[in-house]
């Protein structure tokens, strides 16, 4: 009896360690992964800078502070306001700046007053794609461009409500390279990513100090930041400051930091043949 009373708790004490030493290898692994992944002529970290929407700023002025420092953008739009300045975004096209699909007519949560009548809680899954094939039409139309990149509107990545709610990421995977969400928290391990619904980091209003830590933690990990904003100037709601811009995009180009900075379909591009 006092023999099978030391066999089980031996066996009790396997059990209660063979857990946490599986999770220590997994994330030693997972590490080691990432840490080896290499991107291009040694950099550390990959970087890309998106913007949503079309917002008239975005060509009345941040095109021109990319372009000055030979860096490009991934702009994700909605053909209406592309409309708005038509000849300003066929220039950041002919510039070499990148355009993404944002939807037709960009739908939220209906618990956004102002996307109420245009739920995604009351959209299908055929609505929904629907709405980025007619909106990748628009744009090719428009720009002369058809988008392999989507992002998200408002990060959602959802239809219908309750029982009924469906990922819609399926129908970006079959439609676009690569899509990116929005406001996430952490960046993108190449190893591991989804490219399918990449994380975007929100950038609006804010300085450069509250955006190098978020650089210096994924030179860290080895991994591949997308930062999203909306607007560009100086100030306002949902706005990136073009101050803030130009010390990144100096910090970006300086070979010391290791910043590869390049539009999202490039490097989602390098990333699928690297896992190849």
């Amino acid at each position: 009896m006092q023999l099978r009373r030391h066999i089980h708790i031996v066996s009790d004490m396997i059990m209660r360690i063979m857990p946490l030493s599986l999770m220590m290898c997994t994330t030693t692994l997972a590490q080691k992964n990432s840490a080896t992944f290499s991107w291009p002529e040694g950099k550390t970290i990959a970087l890309s800078l998106s913007f949503d929407d079309a917002r008239l700023s975005q060509v009345e002025g941040g095109t021109a502070l990319l372009d000055e420092y030979g860096i490009k953008a991934t702009f994700f739009v909605v053909p209406a306001q592309v409309k708005e300045r038509l000849q300003g975004w066929k220039e950041a096209v002919a510039n070499g700046h990148e355009i993404g699909n944002h939807t037709l007519t960009h739908p939220c949560s209906g618990n956004y007053p102002w996307s109420r009548q245009k739920a995604l809680e009351d959209y299908t899954l055929k609505t929904i794609r629907d709405e980025m094939v007619a909106s990748n039409a628009q744009i090719e139309n428009l720009l002369g461009v058809r988008p392999t990149l989507f992002a998200y509107p408002c990060g959602h990545t959802y239809v219908g409500r309750g029982e009924n709610t469906k990922s819609f990421v399926p129908v970006v995977t079959k439609l676009f390279f690569a899509g990116r969400t929005y406001r996430d928290n952490i960046s993108n391990d190449p190893v591991f990513c989804d490219l399918s619904q990449l994380t975007g980091i929100d950038m609006d209003e804010k300085d450069f100090e509250k955006i190098l830590p978020l650089i210096e933690r994924a030179r860290q990990n080895g991994h591949w930041l997308i930062l999203g904003g909306h607007e560009m100037g100086e100030s306002g709601h949902q706005t990136t400051r073009l101050s803030m811009l130009r010390k990144l995009l100096e910090y970006a180009r300086d070979p010391a930091n290791g910043v590869w900075i390049a539009p999202m379909g490039i490097v989602a591009e390098y990333v699928g043949e690297k896992r190849k």
